[in-house]
Formats: structure tokens, sequence, C-alpha cells
């Protein structure tokens, strides 16, 4: 094999195997009880992927399309699973320079959520519109 493509090849380092893969197509592999803190993917489709019951603390997504993403059941473990941590509570999530135009959010905590220089254009909260809503609350004032 040529030195230009050996650095792609699978290499054991202290028990642990590390993959390095350029220009491959692993579509349709498995993954199952796998350690894999700090992954890098640059360039990559990972459409139609699913991830479950899985540690994603400290995950950043950027320039990526979401566009019919399901994500559900996000949170701490509940009790009776094996990662469960009595009083642990959920780090914040940020959301940044996002487009969620048309996303539904359903059966979620948002206590002390705060939104911040939004576009809420058709925003609603339990079928009300928030900019009703903000305009009352400015008249009031």
């Amino acid at each position: 094999m040529s030195d230009q493509h050996e650095e792609f090849n699978s290499q054991v380092i202290n028990g642990k195997t590390v993959l390095k893969a350029g220009n491959a197509d692993i579509s349709g592999s498995q993954f199952i009880c796998i350690k894999s803190e700090k992954l890098y993917f640059e360039n990559v489709t990972l459409a139609g992927t699913k991830i479950t019951d899985a540690n994603l603390s400290d995950l950043e997504i950027n320039g990526a399309q979401i566009g019919g993403a399901y994500i559900h059941n996000i949170g701490m473990p509940p009790q009776g699973h094996p990662a469960f941590i009595l009083n642990e509570k959920q780090r914040a999530v940020r959301f940044e320079n996002c487009d969620l135009n048309h996303s539904t959010i359903t059966n979620c905590d948002l206590s002390n959520v705060e939104i911040n220089d939004c576009n809420i254009s058709g925003l609603k909260i339990n079928g009300i519109l928030v900019e009703q809503l903000l305009t009352k609350y400015a008249e009031s004032m």
C-alpha cells in the first residue's frame, strides 16, 4: 500500500482503535456499545442517522442542515436508567443563528428558557400568538 493512503488505515494505540477514514462510504454501519468521544466529522452526510441512548454532552453542530430531524426524549437519564444520578440537573443547551421556522416543540420543559433577538412572527404558545401577547403587555405598561 502506498504511503499516501497509509494514514487512513485503522490503528490500535494503547488498546484503543483510532479510525482515520477519508473519501469512504460507511453507510449502513452500526456502532453498538461504543465509546466514541471527541469525534470530528467534516463535510459528511449523516442523513437518516439514528442516535439512541447516547450521552451527547458538549456536542457541537455547526453549519448543518437538519430539516426533517426528529429530536425527542432528550434530557437527563430517568430513574431506573444505569446512568441516573439523583438530583443531577440538565446543563443548558444553546441554539444560535438557527433557522427553526415551521418547527414544533411539544411536551418539553422550557422553564427558565430565554429567547433573545429572534424573529417571532407567527410564533405561538398553546395556540396564542406571542407577538399579540407582547403587544398587550406593552400596552399595559
